[in-house]
């Protein structure tokens, strides 16, 4: 079934959607940079977004290979236990349009912060930069895990589809996100983004329907579930440490800098009730969308052996060769090849920020006046680069997208999310307890990822997240009598 995919892609009308598909965002791009002159425009858009983008393009850009490789993948080995993986981040992001960002979209603006360890730095009138220098650190560690992963599935996706070479695909997945990102900056990613997530939507939605009707109905997969291995249908077979791990994945939502400036850029932060209306449907319909498709994959791909590679991150790839014609299959491999990488490019913008507002800008060039002109050419120049760097280190990565982007999640999520929350929540935090929780968090993650996670199975997340927590209250008491 694995070879489907490539005769069906070699189907004129095929190829010539999926190369539309593939070239759309540089369309959106060019449009996106008539509006793209300043800094904050290239960063955060301008502060202009509506509620619906930005609802739309959070989600997606938290989303992408995890979601649509990794757990219908996940789906595929372990069956129903993997709905555990979309529930906790679900509900915390609902919160976290209401509550969370419109408090965030309210500071940064009042301090003109237009990137998170902005915020950091002038909500705590951090002048040595302490939080500042630290949070370049963990973003320079965690997003490179991160970029590595979105560009190792975007170009493992392609690569398959088109039946070229892994290098040749990355050259390709690299060269098309680094294009429209110079050319339009946040702006081109977050329209791009919306794009994308209703590309998605369609996949996710269809592709499960039509392999239903292909096995005869919900009663007959159910039965012939049953007769594979009973336990894809036992929403606990996979253990209380996973399960805890699976819902803690939504403790990290609240730390992933390229999903929070998505509601600093809203024009109307009481808008952001609406996107989380938009947000939380969408969670909701692609994750249970994923997970449908590794069931029903299961079924109608029961032999790994018949998957690329035998990866069954591959599933969704070799469902849609089956079962779509030449022009929805076009759409939708182009379509997830771009979903995989709006990611990517939103962490992208992170690096591009963090180096040159929070590295360069604030402390090696703080003294000196930079035009809006040089500060646009300078981000622009460090996507290219940080660009050209993620693509090595994703052609050294091993396949292993679900688990890579669980921990980068992870080390991000427990350094940034205790330290917002409590920072727009508690007038009692300190800059010393902002600073411990955000160390603290990183080095937990990465200890119990290295020598506890296997013997308890247990997300590192999770330890890393309460961890945090505790050194922010306690550090913060301490500092705060002193």
């Amino acid at each position: 079934m694995a070879e489907d995919i490539y005769d069906k892609l070699s189907d004129p009308l095929a190829l010539t959607i999926f190369i539309i598909t593939l070239l759309i965002p540089v369309a959106v791009g060019l449009l996106a940079m008539m509006r793209t002159r300043s800094q904050s425009d290239f960063f955060i858009g301008g502060r202009a977004m509506g509620a619906f983008v930005v609802g739309l393009s959070a989600v997606s850009s938290g989303r992408s290979s995890w979601l649509v490789l990794g757990v219908s993948g996940m789906a595929y080995v372990s069956g129903v236990g993997a709905i555990w993986a979309i529930a906790g981040y679900t509900m915390v992001e609902a919160w976290q349009f209401i509550y969370l960002g419109r408090r965030l979209r309210n500071e940064s603006q009042k301090y003109d912060s237009i990137t998170l360890l902005d915020y950091f730095e002038s909500r705590f009138n951090d002048k040595a930069g302490l939080l500042r220098i630290t949070g370049v650190v963990i973003i320079a560690v965690f997003i490179t895990a991160y970029v590595a992963a979105q560009f190792n599935a975007g170009a493992k996706s392609l690569s398959t589809a088109m039946d070229m070479s892994l290098i040749l695909a990355l050259a390709i997945s690299g060269l098309l996100v680094m294009v429209y990102m110079v050319l339009g900056g946040y702006v081109a990613v977050a329209y791009n983004d919306v794009v994308r997530a209703l590309i998605m939507l369609v996949g996710l939605v269809v592709l499960p329907v039509v392999g239903l009707v292909n096995i005869g109905g919900i009663g007959v997969l159910v039965e012939m579930i049953l007769q594979l291995n009973p336990a894809h249908l036992d929403l606990f077979s996979l253990g209380t440490g996973v399960i805890i791990g699976f819902i803690g994945i939504g403790l990290g939502s609240p730390g992933q800098p390229h999903m929070v400036i998505r509601y600093m850029s809203i024009k109307d932060p009481v808008q952001l009730k609406y996107s989380a209306i938009f947000g939380t449907c969408w969670n909701i319909i692609l994750g249970i969308g994923a997970v449908s498709i590794g069931l029903v994959g299961r079924i109608l791909v029961p032999d790994t052996g018949r998957l690329p590679d035998g990866d069954p991150e591959m599933i969704y790839l070799v469902l849609s060769s089956g079962y779509f014609g030449p022009v929805l299959y076009g759409l939708l491999v182009g379509g997830v090849f771009a979903a995989i990488l709006s990611t990517a490019d939103s962490q992208l913008l992170v690096v591009a920020s963090t180096f040159v507002r929070d590295l360069y800008e604030k402390v090696i060039a703080k003294r000196r006046v930079i035009s809006e002109k040089r500060k646009l050419y300078l981000s622009r120049a460090v996507v290219i680069l940080s660009g050209i760097l993620a693509l090595v280190l994703a052609y050294m990565a091993e396949n292993l997208v679900f688990w890579l982007v669980l921990f980068a999640w992870g080390g991000l999520g427990a350094a940034f999310g205790p330290a917002l929350i409590m920072s727009l929540f508690w007038k009692g935090v300190t800059r010393e307890g902002i600073a411990a929780g955000m160390i603290g968090g990183s080095l937990i993650c990465i200890g119990w990822y290295l020598w506890f996670k296997e013997q308890t199975g247990i997300y590192e997340l999770i330890p890393a997240f309460s961890g945090a927590l505790v050194l922010i209250v306690a550090v913060s008491l301490v500092t705060r009598q002193k």
